[in-house]
């Protein structure tokens, strides 16, 4: 069985123990990634076209590791203008091995729920602060702030008039 996996904007066909570079999806490694933008599945003589989803439809992958790819260079410049501009760019990539195909979604693990965030963390964070506002302030030096405005009056003053 092979299913047509939409995600990250391209399509993949993919089928049991592939493994496929797609675009970055959000876990970590080892955790598992349910699929559910199926817009084909095929069995054998037995094709199934989703309009524009097969509802029910699933691929279950382990996501393998985080990557990035190769490096690719951007240049742009205007002929007869000496104007030049260089740019780079490296995709974030993520590895996923596919582990089963569905037709109806049963049979899939589920990825696993997040643990809770502990209470104890934000307790930890507030102490800090209130070191912080312990501590007293040091006060700005003032004496800079009137040679500049004294400097801008000078220059400004001495203007010529035009000859006529």
């Amino acid at each position: 069985m092979y299913a047509l996996v939409k995600t990250g904007g391209k399509q993949y066909r993919v089928s049991k123990d592939d493994t496929i570079l797609v675009e970055r999806i959000a876990g970590e490694e080892g955790s598992q990634v349910i699929l559910d933008d199926i817009v084909m599945l095929g069995d054998g003589d037995k094709v199934t076209i989703g309009t524009p989803r097969v509802e029910g439809a699933a691929v279950s992958a382990t996501l393998v590791s985080q990557t990035r790819g190769p490096k690719i260079i951007i240049f742009r410049r205007k002929r007869r203008k000496n104007h030049r501009r260089t740019m780079g760019h490296r995709q974030d990539l993520t590895l996923l091995k596919i582990t089963a195909v569905s037709a109806d979604g049963k049979g899939l693990a589920k990825p696993a729920a997040k643990p809770a965030a502990k209470k104890a963390a934000p307790a930890k964070a507030a102490a800090p602060k209130a070191e912080a506002k312990a501590a007293p302030k040091k006060a700005a030096p003032k004496a800079a702030a009137p040679k500049k405005a004294a400097a801008a009056k000078k220059k400004a003053a001495p203007k010529a008039a035009a000859k006529k």
